[in-house]
């Protein structure tokens, strides 16, 4: 009779000098193993009770996660065995998961999860859209690494294309981080390389235009009268604010406190990317922001008057819905305000990013300090601008031609 056992697996290190909790087979003195996709310090493990010790942060979760799967690998290693005993521990595994492979979707639920854990609701949120979707197609969540090969990505590709009208960019984000949860499987020993069917598909993607404000349109923009219309003239001040500080995302601004501010410098873990920023204020965003300085305000309190100040900003849930609900609001009143200034160009809060890269390009901030100030993951995501104002150069010489 074969048995099941949850190891850490000593023998086992990565990088990080985190070991791997695998799940045993034993039969007749043979051992096969088969991987969770969780890894961990070895004394975060408790030996005597083949569980997570309370010390790890997510030990509830990992302890529960390693329960369900024990119990779903019995009862698959237990059918199997009522259909041949003669089974070898290597046959059962290979019969239970598939050879050499593991389910797909137990360990996309681990990356997601690992979003939500450092409070990165949104993130959490858009891929486990993305894993529904991809459950909804196969109509099954018994899928696994070697199910989803070459030819399987090129039918769902043309599902989300023509049965679900996504756009080409839509599906260059699902298949990314699709292809993350193949990278991840490689690097943890849980597939083989050869496994990843993204060595031989290429992504695609869809160029799109980033819209962005002239120095002209800027300036219309700010003459718009918003005195006594108190959430536009917020709305406006973030905006233009943002345009002179860093190209600032919404979510950083919103959840700006006095705290952050040192009355010459802005200073801020970005939200997105868990980067230190520190931006030394131009004197028109020194402006905006002393404007709202009261007698009263303490360093807890939000520098612009959008979410309340009781708002727990180590509720993750809360927050997202917070920085969600006042987003809307926001987006809203550009328009309005856009429409005033007789700006004929779509203006969410984003156009207010890619006015202070352009801006800052056009006066001749080098590339590298934009990217470190728009706290980007590399310097192609910052390329994208300076061919904007390029291009401009470009169109700006062929008056010569006339």
């Amino acid at each position: 009779m074969a048995t099941v056992t949850i190891i850490l697996r000593k023998d086992k290190s990565n990088k990080k000098g985190q070991h791997p909790i695998h799940f045993r087979i034993i039969k007749n003195r043979k051992v096969s193993y088969i991987a969770s996709g969780q890894f961990i310090l070895p004394d975060q493990w408790d030996d005597s009770n083949n569980k997570v010790k309370p010390k790890h942060p997510n030990s509830k979760w990992l302890n529960s996660f390693l329960t369900n799967r024990y119990s779903e690998l019995q009862d698959k290693v237990f059918e199997q065995e009522l259909i041949n005993k003669s089974n070898t521990t290597k046959q059962l595994k290979d019969k239970v998961f598939g050879t050499n492979t593991q389910m797909f979707f137990p360990f996309a639920d681990l990356i997601t999860q690992k979003y939500l854990n450092k409070g990165s609701v949104g993130t959490y949120d858009k891929t486990r859209s993305i894993i529904q979707k991809l459950k909804d197609y196969v109509k099954t969540s018994e899928l696994l690494f070697l199910d989803v090969d070459v030819n399987f990505i090129k039918k769902y590709e043309v599902y989300l294309s023509t049965k679900l009208k996504n756009k080409i960019n839509t599906v260059h984000r699902d298949f990314k981080f699709i292809r993350q949860v193949f990278n991840e499987a490689v690097e943890q020993d849980i597939i083989e390389i050869q496994h990843n069917p993204f060595l031989k598909y290429k992504l695609k993607t869809e160029k799109t235009f980033k819209d962005y404000l002239t120095e002209e349109e800027l300036i219309d923009f700010e003459n718009v009268d918003t005195l006594n219309d108190g959430i536009k003239d917020i709305v406006k001040k973030m905006f233009v604010f943002a345009t002179y500080a860093g190209g600032l995302r919404i979510s950083d601004l919103l959840t700006l406190q006095w705290s952050n501010y040192d009355g010459e410098r802005v200073s801020i873990l970005v939200r997105k990317t868990r980067t230190q920023i520190n931006i030394k204020l131009p004197i028109k965003a020194k402006e905006i922001i002393d404007s709202y300085k009261q007698e009263d305000s303490t360093k807890e309190d939000f520098i612009f008057p959008m979410l309340k100040n009781d708002l727990n900003l180590n509720d993750p849930r809360a927050v997202d819905s917070a920085i969600s609900a006042a987003t809307a609001t926001i987006n809203k009143n550009l328009k309005l305000i856009k429409a005033e200034a007789k700006i004929n160009k779509h203006v969410s809060f984003h156009v207010s990013r890619h006015t202070f890269a352009t801006r800052a390009l056009r006066k001749g901030v080098s590339i590298d300090k934009v990217s470190k100030l728009m706290a980007h993951s590399n310097i192609t995501q910052t390329q994208t601008y300076a061919k904007i104002v390029n291009e401009e150069l470009d169109n700006a010489m062929d008056v010569f031609n006339d």
